[in-house]
This record gives structure tokens, C-alpha cells and sequence, in this order.
């Protein structure tokens, strides 16, 4: 049973109770009733069907209530004869008038209807229009573009194809998708191009609309469903055209975003290749003057001299094996593969180790440790914290003048955390460069190095959950902080001898 009919049958049942109702009330008191009042009243029966069923509802209603009056109202009562004249005349008239109220009320009630249809589809295109302005992806928009399209337009099927790889495919749908068959009759035969019409166009029950800004071909829209008839399609060419502007504009957006992207790995790349450059060009001339002179038998070179030069080519290799192994750490952090392997370790160890494994060039640069007596193990990363301690030691070393003292303390912060530190006697960090500092490849005023342990140390702090941070060093010079956790304040958890290095 269609909608039609379902509907017309509720408002013809709707109107036969009501006229039933209000037939059995005037039956009991018709002796005070006139023929006129009777008529009168079973106008409402009649405006009930019709606008609960429609016009044919209306009409079977002004049936039921001419029999109802003739047989009830018109004497002699309970037979269908009419009698006197003015009988024939009362229901001729009731006859005469119900029918154009019918008519009336279902046009009235069908304007409502339509009104509340446009209503809704100018609500449906004015959040629509939203889309243009908002930024969202490109697979969010297109489902909310046929979820849309689909409600308004009482549509079975909408499938929205945009061009792909290998011509027009469907890129979004709603209700079921279409099948090869309908798809075939969207889409010409090859090499027949798509027709870009301004109207929709009926293609074996679908109607195709294209989809076109600013006279560019977009896409496709097609819809199926009997809903499309009652329709008129200047609203669907308003949709058409903002679906196709709202679309545009988020591949636009998705293309610029790549170019930025494209741009922004170029400039990273051209600044590793220069910064890294940089800093195996200078060990590797002291490895090559060093190992040079060794080698060649035209110097005469004391047993002193060859042991400084090979001190300098052993610094200088260690030198250029921190640079390997900073971008190593960087491809495993960029890879998404860090994962700390906790075990709990005293500070004191981790402190030492850091001070015995510092690059060899530290001797013009007294190292202090000082650390609190009560400082409780932490819960970490051996390796990586060693690693955040070596980084932060060699880039106090690079600022530091020659035999300045390199700090390195370490206090409780209660209840859960150690702070550990490492100062310097430099020329410190400005206020405004205390947090890009950490950013890959940052480097402060006449800095040689690549720019990458800082942002390691960040990374490695901030994979135990913990923070970095750069103030002030008391007397001057930058002093940068981290924190690490206690073992009595981590949930008890498998603990994992091997760092996550290995």
C-alpha cells in the first residue's frame, strides 16, 4: 500500500468516526436542532478527512455526510427518502458547498505542506552554505552533502561521483549504492565526456545532476526515488551549485595543505643537509689533517705530537659517532617506534655514567656534580635518560667559555618527581627562545651544531611523561630542567632490563 493510499484511507477513517460521534450526540437532542444546524455541523467531519487524508478523503467524507444528514436529519428520519422540497434543497445545498470547502481545505492544506517543505529545504541549503566556510575533510563533507540530499529530497538512492584515477567514481552515497548497471547509465561510454548541462537531466530513472563552479567541472549527483517528482528542481540546482563550491573549496584546501606540506619536508630536508653538512665538514678536516700528517713519512713526528693527533682523531670520530647516532634517534622518534623501557636506577648512576660517556673535549670545562643525599631511585629509560643528560652536558660544553664549570645537580620534588639539571655559564637563553629552543633543527646566535640534541632530550623527557624545560642559571647562563618520575610512584608494571635502543 503506497503513502497515498494509506493516507487517504486514515483521513476517511478518521472523518467516519468523527461524523459517527457527533451524529450519535445530535440524534439525542434532534428535536431541538434545526436542518440548518445539523448541515453545519457535519462540516467538521468533512474538514477532518480532508486535511488528515487529502481531497479524494474529503470527498468520500461529503459522501458519508450526505447519506448520514439524509438518513438522520431529513425527515421522515431513518430511510433515505427526502420528502418536502426544502429537504431536496437542504441537501442539495450541504452537497453543493461541502465539495468546494473539500477542495479549499486541500489546498490550503497542501500549500502548508509545501510551505513547510520549502522551509525545510532553505534550512537544509542555509546549513548547507555553512559548509563553505567551515574547514572539515573532504570524506565528512561529502557523506553530510548525500545524508542531506537524500532527506530533503525524499530520495532513495544519492551517489556523488568525483573524478578519480581512472575517470568519475562514486566517492560518497546514501540509501543503497548504485548498482553497475545504474552507474553505467550515469557515466557515458569512453571517450564520450560527461554532459556539464545546467539542468538535471533523467538518465533510466536516475536524475544526474552536474556539479559545476565557476563554469569548472566538479563532479556528478545522481538521485532515484519516487519523491523526486513532487519536487521542483530549481531547489535541486541550488543545492547542485553549493555542493559543487563547498566541495571544490575542500580539495583546494587538501591540495594547498599538501603543496605546504611538500614545501615545509623540503625546507627540513635542505636544513639537515645543511646543518649536517656543517658538522661533519669540520671534524672530518681535523680527522683528514690528522691522520695526514700521520701517514706521511716526509714529517718527522715525535711520539708526544702523534699521540695528541690521535687524540684529536679519537675525539673528532666520537665527535662525528654522536652526529650518526643523533639522526638515528630522530628516524626511530619519527617513525612513531620510541617506546620507554623502564627500570628503576639511582640518579647518582645515571649522572655518572653521562659525565664518564661526555665527549672528550670536556677537560677544558670542570664538570660539579651535586646531588642531594636522600635522592630516592627513579623509574626510566636508562639508556634514553642517559641520552637526554649527554645532550644537555655537551650543549652546556658548546656555550660555556673555557674553565667555566659545567653543573649538574639534582633535588627531590616531592611527592612524585626528581629534578635533575645541568648549568652553564653562557650566554643563556632570551625569555622569548624558551620554548622553541626544543624545536628540531632550533639553534641559538652563532650556533655550529645541528640543532637536533635539544629536541632529542624534549622527546625522550616527554615519551616517560615527564617535562623539559630552560630559566636563568643562578650567577647567569641558561639552566635547563627535566624531571623524572619516582619508582614508589609508578603503578607496579612489568620491568624491562633492555632499553628500547636495542
Amino acid at each position: 500500500m503506497g503513502t497515498r493510499t494509506r493516507r487517504t484511507l486514515t483521513g476517511t477513517l478518521a472523518a467516519l468516526a468523527t461524523m459517527a460521534a457527533l451524529t450519535a450526540v445530535m440524534v439525542s437532542i434532534r428535536s431541538h436542532l434545526s436542518i440548518a444546524t445539523a448541515a453545519l455541523v457535519l462540516v467538521v467531519p468533512v474538514v477532518i478527512g480532508v486535511v488528515v487524508g487529502g481531497f479524494v478523503a474529503g470527498v468520500l467524507s461529503v459522501v458519508a455526510g450526505f447519506l448520514v444528514y439524509d438518513f438522520f436529519f431529513i425527515p421522515p428520519y431513518a430511510t433515505l427518502s427526502v420528502g418536502a422540497l426544502q429537504n431536496w434543497v437542504a441537501l442539495g445545498v450541504y452537497a453543493v458547498v461541502m465539495l468546494p470547502v473539500s477542495q479549499v481545505v486541500a489546498r490550503l492544506d497542501s500549500a502548508r505542506a509545501e510551505a513547510r517543505r520549502r522551509e525545510r529545504e532553505m534550512q537544509e541549503l542555509f546549513s548547507l552554505s555553512h559548509l563553505l566556510v567551515e574547514d572539515q575533510q573532504l570524506d565528512e563533507l561529502l557523506s553530510t552533502v548525500v545524508t542531506t540530499v537524500a532527506g530533503v529530497f525524499e530520495a532513495d538512492q544519492v551517489a556523488l561521483l568525483l573524478p578519480g584515477p581512472d575517470g568519475l567514481e562514486v566517492a560518497a552515497w546514501a540509501g543503497e549504492p548504485l548498482s553497475e548497471a545504474q552507474i553505467r547509465r550515469v557515466l557515458p561510454e569512453p571517450p564520450e565526456p560527461a554532459s556539464l548541462e545546467p539542468g538535471p537531466s533523467e538518465r533510466g530513472g536516475l536524475l544526474v545532476v552536474a556539479l559545476v563552479a565557476a563554469n569548472r567541472p566538479v563532479g556528478l549527483l545522481a538521485l532515484t526515488g519516487d519523491g523526486l517528482s513532487r519536487h521542483d528542481r530549481e531547489p535541486l540546482m541550488l543545492f547542485a551549485n553549493h555542493i559543487a563550491l563547498a566541495v571544490e573549496r575542500v580539495q583546494l584546501r587538501d591540495r594547498a595543505l599538501r603543496a605546504r606540506l611538500a614545501d615545509e619536508v623540503a625546507r627540513l630536508a635542505r636544513t639537515l643537509v645543511s646543518a649536517v653538512a656543517h658538522d661533519l665538514r669540520t671534524p672530518l678536516a681535523r680527522i683528514k689533517a690528522s691522520s695526514s700528517t700521520l701517514a706521511d713519512a716526509a714529517f718527522d713526528v715525535d711520539p708526544a705530537k702523534s699521540r695528541k693527533l690521535a687524540r684529536l682523531i679519537d675525539s673528532q670520530v666520537d665527535r662525528l659517532a654522536d652526529l650518526v647516532r643523533n639522526l638515528l634517534d630522530m628516524s626511530r622518534i619519527q617513525a612513531g617506534v620510541l617506546e620507554p623501557r623502564r627500570s628503576v636506577v639511582e640518579v647518582r648512576e645515571l649522572v655518572a655514567a653521562a659525565v664518564r660517556d661526555i665527549a672528550a673535549d670536556r677537560h677544558d670545562h670542570p664538570i660539579r656534580v651535586v646531588l642531594a643525599d636522600d635522592l630516592p631511585p627513579v623509574d626510566v629509560d636508562r639508556p634514553l635518560v642517559g641520552r637526554v643528560l649527554e645532550n644537555l652536558i655537551a650543549n652546556a660544553l658548546r656555550y660555556s667559555p673555557k674553565l667555566e664549570p659545567i653543573t649538574i645537580s639534582a633535588v627531590l620534588e616531592p611527592p612524585r618527581h626528581v629534578v635533575v639539571s645541568v648549568s652553564d655559564r653562557g650566554p643563556g637563553v632570551p625569555p622569548h627562545q624558551r620554548d622553541e629552543i626544543f624545536e628540531l633543527f632550533a639553534r641559538r646566535d652563532s650556533d655550529a651544531g645541528a640543532g637536533l640534541g635539544l629536541a632529542i632530550a624534549r622527546t625522550f623527557v616527554e615519551a616517560h611523561g615527564e617535562r623539559i624545560w630552560v630559566e636563568e642559571a643562578p650567577g647567569g647562563g641558561a639552566m635547563f630542567c627535566f624531571t623524572l618520575p619516582l619508582a614508589a610512584s609508578i603503578e607496579e608494571e612489568p620491568r624491562h632490563v633492555e632499553s628500547a635502543r636495542h
